[in-house]
């Protein structure tokens, strides 16, 4: 296949993604659940990693709170980096979002929601969500809750993961279960080519991995939406 005709084709993709109509999924809030991740100020607002694009996800994650929790849902989880200070994975990323640092927490916006309190919190130490953070036990616990909806950051990274690893823990254990990832409520970061040469970084064109990876979960059996109504 040639590159440029996938190329066109990836973003005739994504421009052609639908929208959802969140109804029927508000109407089983007991059975849903909003797994968002890595909305911290390290990725949002402050520190190495930090991004303005993704912090631009922002207001549309809190605007799926506060639609979710309208329509009583209260499954509502926040996975977070918490890193310890001689973290391993620092051998591949710069130090960020160490323990008790002002970049491991929460953005204000999501603090602000007057169920904040309720939120289910959720410490990695790792780009994978289930790893070693209590996801799966939780899930094991409440069978009664089929469909997961995936927000935050990054779309090839923390968001692909945790998308797949709910896709994959289904298929495994035979479950009945949707994961949704509505792309107007995550993304990536941008490193341009002469940038990650100038600072000795890997380039990451942001538009590029944003649309392959949401492609890669639709090969993979999540539900790719432009966003939820």
């Amino acid at each position: 296949m040639n590159e440029n005709d996938f190329s066109h084709y990836l973003q005739d993709w994504v421009s052609a993604l639908p929208e959802m109509d969140g109804t029927p999924v508000w109407k089983e809030a007991e059975h849903t659940a909003l797994v968002c991740v890595d909305v911290i100020n390290g990725f949002c607002k402050a520190g190495p990693l930090a991004s303005p694009r993704v912090a631009a996800i922002i207001p549309p994650i809190v605007g799926l709170f506060q639609k979710a929790w309208q329509a009583g849902c209260r499954n509502l989880f926040l996975i977070q980096d918490t890193h310890e200070p001689d973290a391993v994975e620092f051998g591949a990323f710069p130090p960020h979002c160490v323990r008790g640092s002002e970049e491991s927490q929460t953005v204000d916006e999501i603090k602000a929601l007057p169920f904040f309190d309720q939120f289910i919190l959720m410490e990695k130490n790792s780009i994978d969500s289930g790893m070693n953070t209590g996801l799966d036990a939780w899930i094991a616990e409440h069978p009664e809750v089929r469909t997961y909806i995936v927000l935050g950051d990054c779309t090839d990274l923390c968001t692909y993961q945790l998308a797949m690893h709910l896709r994959m823990h289904a298929n495994a254990f035979q479950k009945q279960r949707r994961v949704i990832v509505p792309a107007t409520c995550c993304d990536t970061y941008d490193t341009p080519i002469a940038v990650a040469k100038e600072i000795g970084a890997f380039a990451h064109p942001a538009d590029y991995f944003h649309n392959v990876f949401l492609y890669h979960m639709a090969l993979n059996g999540i539900e790719v939406v432009k966003e939820i109504r």
